[in-house]
């Protein structure tokens, strides 16, 4: 139960860390695909401004170079069309030796111009969405007034600004002029992620800096698509798992009919060296009375009254050889065979023989306790041994069927004691009889009912042949507890 513990931790452990990943994954995806598209929008903003001011510098210049005459220049000349043409102007100005700007900030703007020899800002106010450019030239100099907030394409805007959750603004010597302010998100915290770009315009004449920013937070990530992964991974596991526990039940179900094998060819061999004390008596008795008849019948006259009675008690012995013939035939099938011993560690044999009989704990409701603080190597047959604790286990697991289940233990102990790996099976069940403890590891002998009475006896058989011991004794304040004794194998950590 122990092990099956373990195995559904780290299968839950798998499944944790699986969705957790996917998780790390989709998250990661997801705010890359966000950022992506935040920039790529950041990008055609600016694209989109910078087009928009370079035709400023575009028109200053068309201007300075047409310097159209002051009879041309009524209400119905090209540079007091300009507003018609571009709803972003204003207005266009312009001054001459004979009419001078008005504006200190113009008759600054056109000596800065006139040093730069290009356009320069004159009056920057963002807070009235207007900036004023101006362009040095001769005879007459421009100035144009320009408004901000037709300034944004709005038909090549990239975004929808009723919905867009982007900010975009326009930055120049500590002011800012909100272009689109974006939708704020319910509940909208520091928490996520925060996505950020500016750029100056493509024009030194306005350098303003377009800014745009973009927050994510964690409600916006795919949670769907992350429940769908975890459903997933829970219904591959499940099967994974299911499929797991059907090949550990396979390989137990052959390790069981193995093991049963194998006892039952252990079980011969016990029964041969049994068969062959049982069968000497009856069979030398049978050929006493033989010979003692043969003789009889020669005598003349020939005893047959006598006779007769010698015949009688040798029948009597076949049939008691053929008694015990019949156990040796219900018991077992096939002959044995010998088997070196080699070292083996008892720690993980008595762990193999617990996972063995996993099922037979679960059904009975008992948890085995296994106290092994360090491996204990000693030299024996695998196999042999293996059958050993398989059936100290499976007797210490009947007895306590005669119990309530809340009082059912179970303890495997192992240590080393005088050059010696001792293992202890203690149960907590009725204990052994002081009438059957005398005959416990005698053949035929059971205290259940239909029991062969040859359990104990192999494995006291096969524990000798190891070289080793096993006693039984009764524990208080119940219960029976059997020590297994086996040379440790020097050397074997």
């Amino acid at each position: 139960m122990q092990t099956t513990w373990w195995r559904n931790r780290w299968w839950l452990a798998t499944g944790l860390i699986l969705v957790l990943a996917g998780g790390v994954v989709l998250v990661q995806r997801a705010v890359e695909r966000e950022r992506a598209l935040f920039e790529t929008d950041a990008r055609i903003v600016h694209r989109l401004l910078s087009q928009r001011v370079v035709q400023h510098d575009a028109i200053l210049a068309t201007l300075s170079l047409l310097q159209p005459t002051a009879q041309a220049a009524g209400a119905g000349s090209a540079e007091q069309r300009l507003p018609a043409l571009y709803p972003r102007i204003l207005r266009v100005q312009r001054s001459s030796a004979d009419a001078p700007w008005s504006s200190p900030a113009l008759v600054a703007a056109e000596t800065a111009s006139r040093e730069q020899q290009r356009p320069t800002l004159a009056t920057v106010d963002f807070a009235a969405g207007q900036y004023e450019l101006v362009l040095s030239a001769q005879p007459h100099s421009y100035a144009l007034s320009i408004d901000l907030r037709a300034l944004v394409p709005w038909d090549e805007w990239p975004m929808a600004p009723e919905t867009s959750l982007v900010r975009v603004w326009l930055t120049h010597a500590g002011q800012r002029f909100d272009v689109q302010t974006g939708q704020p998100l319910a509940g909208e915290s520091t928490s996520g992620w925060r996505f950020d770009f500016q750029k100056p315009l493509a024009t030194s004449s306005q350098p303003f800096d377009v800014r745009a920013e973009r927050r994510l937070s964690w409600s916006q990530l795919p949670w769907a698509v992350w429940l769908l992964w975890s459903a997933l991974v829970s219904t591959l596991l499940a099967v994974l798992m299911q499929l797991q526990r059907q090949r550990s039940e396979r390989r137990r179900a052959e390790e069981l009919l193995r093991l049963g094998q194998v006892a039952r060819l252990n079980t011969l061999g016990e029964l041969a060296a049994g068969m062959a004390h049982e069968l000497n008596q009856p069979l030398t008795a049978m050929l006493a009375s033989a010979q003692a008849a043969q003789r009889l019948l020669d005598e003349q006259p020939p005893e047959t009254e006598t006779a007769r009675g010698a015949m009688r008690q040798a029948v009597a012995q076949a049939r008691r050889a053929s008694e015990v013939v019949g156990r040796l035939r219900t018991a077992v099938e096939r002959p044995g065979s010998d088997r070196a011993t080699q070292a083996v560690d008892l720690k993980e044999a008595v762990r193999r023989a617990l996972y063995l009989l996993e099922p037979e704990c679960e059904r009975r409701g008992v948890v085995p306790e296994l106290q092994a603080p360090a491996p204990v190597p000693v030299l024996a047959d695998p196999v042999a041994l293996e059958q050993v604790i398989h059936n100290l286990l499976m007797n210490a697991l009947q007895a306590l069927e005669q119990v309530p289940q809340g009082h059912r233990r179970l303890r495997v102990s192992l240590r080393e004691v005088h050059k010696q790996g001792e293992l202890v099976v203690a149960d907590s069940g009725p204990g052994i009889a002081p009438e059957a403890m005398a005959r416990l590891f005698e053949p035929f002998f059971s205290t259940r009912a239909g029991g062969l009475g040859l359990g104990l006896t192999l494995c006291e058989t096969l524990v000798g042949t190891m070289g080793g011991s096993l006693t039984a004794a009764n524990q208080a304040p119940a219960g029976a507890a059997l020590t297994l004794r086996l040379p440790l194998a020097v050397g074997v950590v």
